[in-house]
This record gives structure tokens, sequence and C-alpha cells, in this order.
């Protein structure tokens, strides 16, 4: 129990850290270009796809390999290449995450001529490709997000205290530095009950971070909520990509342009 609570407390440290840093955008973390780990699969060439993972704020772009991402979708014959990106917290930080991921990432693709790109984030990496969505929607066919981290407990307190996502008022954004704000609002007027933005979310039900979670279930198509018994680890994120590859996900069945 003192394990689990020591490593919360670190969590949430790092994970004020890195809000202060995005408030104040003096902290600069990162490389140019991205390092990015690819593993292509023979015989895409002509109508490449492509899954690109996002991590969290722990771990490295290799963890998607070590912990057996990159297998599941080998296993199952996927007509995906797939790529990791190192976005580690310094791109958060400097502010830099969406143009490092777009110039380095995802339009050498489009150029490669990849016709279909899904982002899949875990924790901190459900942020950026929530975040990515927003800004460029017409890069990325789909999203998956595995126990998204999508702000402090003040914000989500305030969606909760409304009623939910649907009652909340968003009001005017404090400044420009409001991220959360802004992120919720568009969850509420471009995401909720809007089912063509094809945005998937999976979480364990003992997750520290589920309240974010808990938020935006109740306003995607139920299909496309994942909610299984599991922590904040890369065992329970597992568990949901399985889940997300097995069911009727667009990566499976759909084979238009």
């Amino acid at each position: 129990m003192n394990i689990t609570k020591n490593i919360k407390k670190i969590t949430m440290l790092l994970t004020v850290l890195m809000l202060v840093a995005l408030a104040t955008g003096c902290v600069s973390w990162s490389n140019t270009p991205l390092h990015v780990l690819r593993y292509d699969q023979p015989g895409q060439h002509e109508e490449r796809r492509l899954i690109v993972f996002l991590r969290g704020m722990g771990g490295g772009n290799e963890s998607f390999e070590k912990q057996g991402f990159v297998d599941e979708v080998l296993a199952r014959g996927l007509a995906y290449d797939m790529a990791a990106p190192d976005v580690h917290i310094g791109y958060y930080m400097d502010r830099s995450m969406i143009q490092r991921l777009k110039e380095d990432v995802i339009d050498p693709a489009k150029a490669e001529g990849c016709r279909k790109i899904w982002l899949v984030g875990a924790s901190m990496g459900g942020l950026g490709a929530i975040l990515y969505l927003k800004e460029y929607p017409e890069d990325v066919a789909g999203v998956y997000l595995m126990a998204p981290f999508l702000g402090t407990q003040s914000i989500l307190d305030e969606i909760d205290a409304a009623g939910g996502l649907s009652c909340w008022k968003p009001g005017a954004l404090q400044d420009d530095d409001d991220w959360q704000r802004m992120l919720w609002t568009w969850l509420k007027t471009e995401v909720a009950g809007r089912p063509e933005k094809i945005v998937y979310l999976g979480y364990g039900t003992e997750d520290f971070y589920g309240k974010g979670a808990l938020l935006l279930a109740p306003v995607l198509p139920p299909d496309r909520v994942y909610a299984i018994a599991g922590g904040h680890d890369y065992s329970t994120f597992k568990a949901l990509w399985k889940m997300f590859l097995s069911g009727s996900a667009p990566l499976r069945v759909r084979d238009e342009p």
C-alpha cells in the first residue's frame, strides 16, 4: 500500500511539473527531429496504413514493442505499419509535440502514400493523441486513448459537479494558457454526440487517473468504450489494446480510403 501511495505521489508531482512548464513555456528538453522506432511490414507500399504509438510519461517509446503491442498487430495479420516516436514530456513542456509529430511522422507517412493513420496513446500519450486530433483532424482516421491523462483534479471536479460533460458550462477561458478548459470545451462541442469523430477510449476501473475517462465515456458511442478491472499500468494497457484489436474496431474491418 505504501509503495502504491508513493508511486501515486510521484506521478502527481510530475504531472504538476508538466502543467507548470506548459503554462510558462520556458523549458525545452526536446530534440529535432523526433527519434522514431519503425515496424514496417513488407508488401504495404502501395496502400500503406500506419499505427502511431504515443508513449506515456514513464517508460519509453520502446515500451510498445517490449510489452507486446507490436506483436499483437503482427499476430492478427493486420495490414498496418507501426511507428513509435519518442514524444517524451519535453515535447509537451515546450509545446512542440503537435508540430514535431506532424512534421516528423504524419506528413512523411502521407508523402509515402499512407492512406490511413491511427494514433494510439497511453496515459500522457492519450492526451497527445486527442490534442493532435483537435488540431489536424484531417490527418488521422481515428484515435484510441488508453487511460488518457485529461487534466488535473480541479477541472475534472468542476465538470463532475455540473453533472457531467453534457451539462457542464465551460465559460470563458481564464487566459491563453487555460488548455484544460480549452480541451474539454472542444470535447464537449466537437466530440460529444459526433460519431464522425472516431475516438475510442479504454481504461481500468482502478486507475487513479480514471476520472477523466469516466467523464469522457458517456459522450462516446458505447461500442467505442472499453472498461476493465485494472490500474494505470502496462498490463492493463495491453489488455485494453487486445480488446480494441479483437473488437469491431475500424482497424480490423475497414478498407476504404
